[in-house]
């Protein structure tokens, strides 16, 4: 558990906005007691019955919800008659009964931080599921396994740990983590796939921040112009943190090379160069599971949010003066017809996905400074073949 606070603090700290924190609670539950039959009394108050003529007890993520729920009520009142909380300091309103996340309001110096809390149950998995990647390219060795260790999985409806209602499915895995002890009995609980990759996707940036190089305070420079500068006109958010973190693991993979993290700006650009492809391609790929599309959802944000990123990577300081009055405005800033064009190429098998392809783009934005001679030749080769067919900058 120490773990995992140390993780939700430190994304707490990365993020510049005002979202809520996700804070996850792992299930500590003896299997032995959802046997079937079972004479631990209380059982029926966490599990229900499923399945059809061999029905089992499956734990019922709307009664774990609820135990949750009564437990931080429970000890909000103890805090209040102790006088640990002072009027206002937190909120339990968003305690909604059929929500699958328990929002609290807590009131931290001049804002309020939202906290959502998750019950979540963890499996061990005997192969973590990263095959068909280049294990911990960019990474300290052992890091992607680790990170993707155990799956997690987080209520999705009352009745099921899965994406939609629907009779459940028994795990058929002879051991089940749940925290630190194991569910033994296999048929104690019933899924459908849903799993969670807050945790994992945590930690793999703890790794990325024992690299060398400023990394996340690239990380930081983006999510403060997103806050700031990259936000729609009425305020809502076309792009998140979430989806910063995601372009930041991408880039240490495409980016494996001490030489390209030896400054603030080669690692900003690196990040730049990863997140224009996406917006112009409206596809960003999950970095745990690359057939999920992150940019799924309103197209109109992405193509706004476009000439603002493209507007920032073309003239990096103009948006970092400081200025309090409303963002630096786009408009008279000419966007780059050959760029675009560049960033739309139809990634076919993942050609253009890799170093060499945005080792073009980091030069088309003269932020090119790498020296390694076989990353230049290959950028090259590619800059040639491409000028066949797309016009661009000398």
């Amino acid at each position: 558990m120490a773990a995992g606070r140390n993780l939700e603090a430190f994304e707490f700290v990365l993020c510049a906005s005002e979202d809520a924190v996700m804070v996850e609670v792992p299930l500590r539950i003896d299997g032995d007691a959802l046997r079937v039959p079972s004479a631990v009394t209380g059982v029926g108050d966490w599990t229900s019955w499923t399945g059809g003529m061999e029905q089992v007890r499956c734990l019922a993520p709307g009664k774990v919800l609820q135990h949750l729920r009564e437990l931080l009520v429970s000890a909000i009142v103890q805090c209040q008659h102790r006088s640990l909380l002072q009027p206002g300091d937190l909120s339990a309103e968003n305690l909604k009964e059929d929500a699958m996340e328990l929002s609290l309001l807590v009131r931290g110096g001049w804002r309020t931080i939202r906290f959502d809390v998750v019950p979540v149950v963890r499996r061990r998995q005997e192969h973590p599921g990263m095959d068909g990647r280049q294990r911990d390219r960019g990474f300290p060795e052992g890091t992607l396994q680790k990170a993707t260790r155990d799956s997690h999985f987080v209520p999705a409806s009352n009745r099921c740990w899965s994406p939609k209602e629907g009779p459940s499915i028994q795990l058929d895995q002879p051991r089940l983590i749940s925290g630190s002890h194991q569910l033994s009995n296999p048929a104690a609980c019933c899924f459908l796939p849903r799993p969670s990759s807050h945790l994992p996707i945590l930690k793999l940036l703890w790794a990325v921040d024992t690299l060398p190089g400023p990394r996340l305070d690239s990380l930081r420079l983006l999510e403060q112009l997103r806050s700031q500068d990259w936000r729609e006109e009425d305020g809502r958010d076309g792009l998140t943190f979430n989806h910063l973190q995601m372009v930041l693991l991408w880039s240490t993979e495409l980016f494996p090379s001490l030489e390209d993290w030896q400054d603030l700006e080669g690692s900003v650009y690196r990040l730049l160069v990863v997140l224009l492809r996406c917006l112009a391609t409206q596809h960003l790929p999950h970095f745990l599971h690359p057939e999920q599309n992150l940019f799924q959802g309103d197209p109109h944000r992405l193509v706004s949010l476009y000439p603002k990123v493209e507007a920032f990577a073309r003239d990096p300081a103009r948006f970092l003066r400081f200025h309090f009055g409303p963002p630096a405005r786009v408009d008279d800033m000419q966007a780059d017809p050959a760029l675009r064009a560049l960033l739309q190429l139809p990634a076919k098998d993942g050609a253009y996905w890799d170093t060499a392809y945005f080792d073009v783009l980091l030069s088309q934005l003269q932020v090119y400074q790498i020296q390694d001679g076989s990353r230049r030749s290959a950028m090259s080769r590619l800059h040639t073949k491409l000028r066949k067919d797309i016009p661009m900058q000398s």
